[in-house]
């Protein structure tokens, strides 16, 4: 197990949702690290052939470290991670999981803070919410799901926050309009949107049309590497080649294949896991270097980024 490892065991498994599941952990040995609004961990489930590493965010109460709290959806076109955590784990099973780790930390000195969670996102904002509250700071939820699939906690919600509370059913009828959500809102007030692609690209559009600037905008995806076609990995120093499968990531290969490059959230979005590239052609699939960076050819972000060449030669 790594230094920065936890053991944890599951003490509980509840359905929240139609494909949602929330897990329970619990120490081992010793205690669970203290952790900020926002802090996601790293869980490492054994399957075997292939051991699967996906971030989950923590939604516990950050002053509660007697256990921590997870949720996990069921993946439509799950690449074994989710499908594992929903059907292999069960009560008293035990898992290695990373020290907390925060990319989403709410910006405190805002005026307003307007949470925006699309299905699974909500995880995060619960462990907001009890910060926000003790702070008195204003705020506002809302919440987009499809309440055959998601919804996870929306009666809690509803009932705990009241009018601060927005629920949006697509399967109801009833849509959020992100212009008027964004509109009319006083300097200060901070946006955070946690959820698919397709809300985050909606909501950052939306800013950017109503001239929001970028900085009041934060925004958090665990969106899965999504698969393309196989490729070899070159490192430079060594000459090791590594084959990379249609449905691996880049980083998944290295590490199977014992090279161990630093990462953080799996996602694409912090730029620890950031590789110098020597040659080869890069598609680019991340939300983390610049469209210059990009266009540079240089540096590569492999928990999702790919090689469109049949070979990349990686300075590691």
């Amino acid at each position: 197990m790594q230094v920065d490892q936890l053991k944890v065991k599951i003490t509980a498994i509840n359905e929240v949702a139609p494909t949602i599941r929330e897990f329970c952990l619990v120490p081992v040995d010793g205690e669970l690290l203290p952790f900020s609004p926002g802090s996601h961990v790293v869980v490492e489930m054994d399957g075997g052939e292939k051991t699967y590493k996906n971030a989950y965010s923590l939604l516990s109460d950050p002053r509660d470290v007697s256990a921590y709290r997870i949720a996990v959806r069921l993946q439509d076109a799950s690449r074994g991670g989710s499908k594992f955590m929903h059907e292999q784990v069960t009560v008293g099973d035990e898992l290695k999981i990373s020290t907390p780790a925060n990319l989403f930390a709410p910006h405190w000195p805002a005026k307003k803070h307007v949470l925006i969670a699309g299905g699974v996102g909500i995880t995060p904002f619960m462990a907001y919410l009890p910060e926000l509250e003790r702070r008195g700071a204003d705020f506002e939820l809302h919440y987009l799901y499809r309440s055959s699939q998601t919804g996870a906690y929306r009666e809690l919600l509803s009932k705990r926050l009241g009018g601060r509370y927005f629920d949006y059913d697509s399967l109801g009828g009833s849509r959020c309009d992100a212009v008027e959500v964004l509109s009319n809102r006083n300097l200060g007030t901070h946006f955070y949107v946690c959820g698919p692609e397709s809300l985050l690209s909606t909501v950052q559009q939306v800013a950017a049309d109503l001239g929001i600037p970028d900085s009041a905008i934060h925004y958090e995806t665990f969106a899965a590497p999504k698969p393309g076609e196989p490729f070899e990995a070159e490192i430079s120093e060594t000459g090791q080649v590594i084959p990379v499968g249609a449905e691996e990531s880049l980083l998944e290969a290295l590490e199977a294949a014992g090279v161990e490059v630093p990462n953080l959230c799996r996602g694409g979005v912090c730029g620890q896991c950031q590789c110098k590239v020597v040659s080869g052609d890069i598609e680019h699939r991340d939300n983390f270097l610049s469209a210059q960076d990009k266009a540079a050819g240089q540096s590569i972000m492999p928990c999702v980024s790919r090689s469109k060449s049949p070979r990349l030669v990686l300075d590691i």
